[in-house]
């Protein structure tokens, strides 16, 4: 394959089944696959000056070094398909193996989610969660005379145990302080992007659901729809045991109990989900064993948001008279009684993509399109619009956690090399983890704390890695994909390219700014 037929395919194939790709790659020799020097230069970003990067270039040592990366790579990878790209804020291609390969890209999808509602919503944009009514309020009683509801917005920060964000007990505090007293009638529920129920994605694997990376996704979300209890022995055998802890508060009240004290230190405690969308406790726990806790998915989370309400209204001090529900209402008209709001999309978009939050990501990708179902086509299009004719994408999801995702190195290279380009994204790199951070803890060895900035991906045949590496002489964008099992020695060769090109690597905030412009710099805490 030569350079200009390899770069007619860049500019001008459309997007091929997997299939079709494999089977072109497989026909390929390592030599003829590799991509050096300025190849796609013809792609470079028109309203960008060469000159305000340096001619940046990767060294012929490094290009050596990148070589027989490769090499032993492919040998310890087995009959893994990769896809590696290697390049510049401007948009040229320094170095690079079969840049055009579409491939899973797992938890990469990320990056372009974050892009995706950012731009769509901004950077300061709030998601709030409301208490909305119709009606009159009865100033001696404090009663409330007329329908409520609560108007979700999808703000998977609410109410989680240990982290940031709103809860629903502020905003029952606030409802008490505009003088409401007591409610009457059902929860009903409202959302601004649809249905205002969670549901497991069709699209993700079904051996996922049940895992607490993969809860319920949709309006309907607190504690990201999952729940935390801990509990101690009882005072003596065959007493049951006592709830230390319940997150979110007011969990325990859909707990059945059918677990025992026992003689001993052992047992065992585990939960099992109920039609009615609580849980029952089973098992035993020994009467001098320490306290036991556990997580579990949320199966129902419409029914543990009424629980949780009820806590809430029960702790402001509001009598909740005829309780029932939750009711599913499209939403009506009405005054805005209470409202908590989410920290700024920054913010949390920071935390989604260092700890790889999926039902974050999902809901961010809901907030940017204003819909619960046309999230992917819009982050698709996207992308399309911010590569160009060249791009190769199709995602079905904003958190990568489906297998039918695909994504060409290329077309993540260049998106993340134009993205920042886009008035007001300049700090769009800081969005990612810095190395030494959450899923890039590990990479720590030989670089200083924010040389890079990049997401991870991750799925049982999958592991890849897409982000920034700051440098004296400017920033390369990366992209690595491998599609494969050997997924350990994969995410191993990863880590090691990237200490390879940044064994002299300067902190990215340091490089951003005289670069791209701008001071707004969200910080990865």
């Amino acid at each position: 394959m030569s350079h200009g037929s390899t770069l007619a395919r860049l500019g001008d194939v459309g997007f091929l089944s997997v299939v079709q790709r494999f089977a072109v790659i497989n026909r390929e020799s390592f030599m003829a696959r590799r991509l050096k020097g300025t190849l796609v230069a013809a792609l470079i970003c028109g309203t960008v000056a060469a000159s305000a990067l340096a001619a940046q270039e990767l060294t012929p040592k490094e290009h050596e070094a990148l070589d027989a990366w490769y090499r032993r790579t492919a040998e310890r990878t087995g009959r893994g398909e990769w896809g590696v790209a290697v390049g510049t804020m401007d948009g040229r291609i320094l170095w690079s193996v079969s840049p055009e390969l579409a491939l899973i890209p797992a938890s990469t999808a990320k990056v372009f989610t974050t892009g995706f509602t950012r731009a769509r919503v901004g950077g300061t944009s709030r998601m709030s969660t409301r208490v909305v009514g119709d009606g009159v309020l009865d100033p001696s009683s404090g009663r409330w005379q007329g329908t409520w509801a609560l108007e979700l917005g999808g703000d998977w920060t609410l109410d989680r145990a240990g982290r940031n964000g709103p809860t629903l007990r502020e905003l029952a505090r606030r409802l008490r302080a505009r003088g409401v007293r007591q409610l009457e009638g059902p929860l009903t529920l409202t959302s601004r992007t649809g249905p205002a129920a969670s549901h497991y994605p069709t699209v993700w694997a079904a051996n996922f659901e049940g895992q607490l990376y993969a809860p319920p996704v949709g309006p309907v979300a607190l504690h990201e729809n999952t729940i935390s209890l801990t509990y101690r022995p009882g005072r003596e055998t065959g007493a049951a045991p006592t709830l230390v802890s319940a997150y979110p508060d007011g969990v325990e009240r859909l707990v059945r109990m059918a677990a025992t004290t026992v003689s001993g230190s052992g047992g065992r405690l585990w939960l099992t989900p109920s039609a009615d969308g609580g849980w029952t406790l089973n098992g035993t726990i020994g009467l001098y064993r320490r306290s036991a806790g556990f997580s579990a998915v949320a199966y129902d989370p419409s029914r543990l948001l009424a629980a949780v309400w009820a806590a809430a209204l029960e702790r402001a001090g509001i009598r909740w008279v005829m309780p029932g529900g939750p009711v599913l209402l499209a939403p009506q008209a009405g005054s805005v009684l209470a409202q908590v709001e989410s920290a700024p999309f920054d913010s949390v978009a920071v935390e989604v993509n260092r700890r790889s939050l999926n039902i974050g990501a999902e809901l961010m990708l809901q907030w940017g399109a204003g819909s619960q179902t046309t999230g992917p086509a819009l982050v698709t299009e996207h992308v399309r619009q911010v590569v160009g004719p060249s791009a190769r994408v199709s995602l079905v999801d904003g958190s990568g956690l489906s297998e039918l995702n695909r994504i060409s190195p290329l077309t993540q290279v260049l998106y993340l090399a134009r993205y920042p380009r886009l008035p007001g994204n300049q700090q769009f790199p800081l969005l990612l983890p810095a190395n030494g951070t959450g899923t890039l803890r590990r990479l720590r060895g030989g670089m200083g704390r924010g040389v890079v900035h990049a997401k991870t991906g991750t799925l049982e045949e999958v592991a890849a890695l897409a982000g920034y590496l700051g440098r004296p002489d400017g920033v390369l964008v990366i992209s690595l994909m491998y599609n494969g099992r050997r997924i350990g020695q994969a995410r191993a060769a990863e880590w090691e390219l990237f200490r390879l090109l940044g064994a002299e690597g300067v902190d990215l905030r340091g490089v951003l700014e005289p670069h791209m412009g701008g001071t707004s710099t969200p910080r990865d805490e």
